[in-house]
């Protein structure tokens, strides 16, 4: 039995049960010779503050209490929720739990790896955001709002948001163990609108993660003058818009591309993460189906996904099943070693739990989800990548993409970019977009760089109607001959 980072028993309050509540729902889950079955308890405070044009265009305070009950019977699965905890609806949550799971005698495969390893303890914020009083908050917004518009007198409008949330779950399995958590979850960004001889452009940029709200407001070790991270956020954003008035139509063709490190991690996510989520691999629905020990990439190319940085926006004390996060490598050099993996599919594939079952809500079933999925750094200085490339671009953020699953092919759109001309980087471009196969394009990684950088701490994905916050990293990599769309052919 693992140690808790709180014991499991101080959350009973919060939900108004007791350990013999958990142990009589529990048992009727399973009365029908079920496999498997697990309780998540959930309480949420979401907070949201936007100001735009100057003013507090939303404010936002909400607060959600629930459970889940989940039975696993072979490959099916039953679920049912409560926004009303009493052990009359638990009750009535694991009967129909059950009856979707239907009545089978087989047993479920125990996920193999042994015992259940320890918890970590990865945000000790000081207090919840969301305590923080408001007047704060909005003064804040204020500050960043008043330093865009001071910068440039052609920033003409400005975003602000600030989402804050704080979590308190309690997992319980018929396996036996109980265990919860407290999460908390901030986010700030800022958009920027530049505008010139009717020229209009965006610049946005953010940061957060498991954090408190002084992380945004104290001094970093940094240069001025951006000691602070909202004064960095807010000077990046309008870097970024006033870059975009100067920069011209994108080239398109083939050429060779410069992924800058951190946030260009987004395009590693999309076109190659969810095909190594382990629930489209036992379909046999991904391009890395069938594919462990067999060589995926570029020998240069590490990825791992981490669920154990602490702070990060991705990162978890437990998942949402209960089990602790982990390191998991997914490709070594080149091999793919293995998937992201939920306890269902670790069990039907025989395969070790590595801490990805993830949810939305207690209104959500589990699924195999991303944590924080990067690339390892290399060995070759990020220069030296750059003047490598006689002709080609050098993308720096992305906004918007599209992945196919099934066979990796994508299109995202780069926020900033630029062409790299004889060995430097020189004109800002605009409306370039990366067009590709994820499998493909690993093969294709010719030089990785020293300067692994993770992003700020905004990244949100999607995946069968589910959100959940999510980190992305990468060093700066060279692509060998990927199609670039733009707006002027290249000469």
């Amino acid at each position: 039995m693992p140690q808790d980072i709180v014991p499991a028993e101080s959350f009973f309050e919060r939900f108004g049960i007791t350990s013999r509540d958990l142990d009589k729902v529990l048992a009727k889950a399973l009365e029908k010779k079920a496999d498997y079955a697990d309780l998540y308890f959930e309480y949420r405070v979401n907070e949201a503050i936007s100001l735009e044009e100057g003013m507090v265009k939303n404010s936002s305070l909400s607060t959600a209490n629930g459970v889940g009950v989940r039975v696993l019977a072979e490959s099916k699965t039953g679920y049912a929720f409560t926004d009303d905890i009493t052990i009359e609806n638990l009750e009535l949550a694991a009967r129909t739990a059950q009856y979707i799971a239907q009545n089978r005698e087989s047993s479920l495969p125990v996920p193999v790896g042994g015992k259940r390893a320890g918890a970590h303890d990865l945000y000790p914020v000081k207090g919840p955001a969301t305590d923080v009083p408001l007047e704060k908050k909005i003064a804040l917004l204020h500050e960043m709002d008043s330093l865009a518009r001071g910068m440039d007198p052609r920033i003409k409008n400005v975003f602000v948001s600030l989402a804050s949330e704080h979590k308190i779950v309690l997992v319980a399995s018929s396996q036996g163990w109980v265990v919860g958590d407290i999460q908390p979850l901030t986010r700030l960004n800022i958009t920027c609108i530049a505008e010139q001889h009717g020229n209009r452009q965006v610049g946005s940029y953010g940061g957060g993660g498991r954090v408190d709200f002084s992380f945004f407001t104290e001094e970093k070790a940094c240069p001025e003058p951006c000691r602070r991270d909202y004064e960095r956020y807010t000077r990046e954003a309008v870097r970024q818009a006033l870059l975009n008035l100067d920069a011209e139509d994108a080239p398109a063709g083939m050429m060779d591309v410069v992924l800058g490190p951190g946030w260009p991690g987004i395009l590693l996510h999309e076109a190659i993460g969810h095909g190594l989520e382990a629930d489209f691999n036992r379909k046999k629905v991904s391009a890395f189906a069938d594919r462990i020990g067999q060589k995926v990439a570029s020998e240069l190319c590490t990825v791992v996904d981490d669920g154990t940085i602490p702070s990060r926006r991705g990162s978890l004390n437990l998942d949402d099943e209960g089990t602790p996060t982990n390191r998991t490598v997914l490709i070594e050099r080149g091999i793919l070693k293995g998937y992201m993996q939920d306890r269902l599919n670790a069990a039907l594939m025989k395969m070790p739990l590595t801490g990805n079952g993830r949810r939305e809500s207690y209104a959500h079933i589990p699924m195999p989800r991303m944590t924080n999925t990067f690339m390892l750094a290399g060995e070759t200085p990020p220069e030296d990548i750059i003047r490598s490339v006689e002709k080609g671009l050098y993308a720096v953020a992305f906004g918007g993409g599209q992945v196919d699953i099934t066979n990796g092919k994508f299109v995202f759109s780069a926020s900033e970019a630029y062409l790299i001309e004889d060995g430097k980087v020189t004109r800002p471009v605009k409306g370039a977009t990366l067009i590709g196969n994820g499998p493909d394009v690993l093969t294709r990684v010719s030089m990785v760089g020293t300067d692994l950088k993770l992003d700020e701490g905004v990244g949100t994905c999607g995946k069968d109607g589910q959100s959940v916050p999510v980190g992305v990293g990468l060093p700066t990599i060279k692509i060998d001959g990927i199609t670039v769309g733009g707006t002027t052919t290249q000469q």
